[in-house]
């Protein structure tokens, strides 16, 4: 499990994935249902990106993002 801290950490893992698939990022945007513009964008981690759409990109990819507090990790 990757660790994402920031827009540039999720675009990062979000780019790597989609190169493993061996996706464009039009094919990628196609699938996803968004533009490829976002796609580029979302990679580069646009802090402004819609954290939704970013979601259906990662999906369409087969991640899956879990949110942990941190008041239940330090407990």
């Amino acid at each position: 499990m990757q660790t994402i801290t920031d827009a540039k950490s999720l675009g990062s893992l979000i780019r790597k994935e989609r190169k493993a698939q061996k996706l464009t990022q039009e094919q990628l945007a196609a699938v996803a249902g968004v533009g490829v513009r976002f796609v580029r964008e979302l990679e580069a981690g646009k802090e402004s990106c819609q954290i939704g759409r970013a979601l259906q990109v990662a999906a369409t990819l087969g991640l899956s993002i879990s949110v942990d507090s941190r008041r239940e990790s330090t407990s």
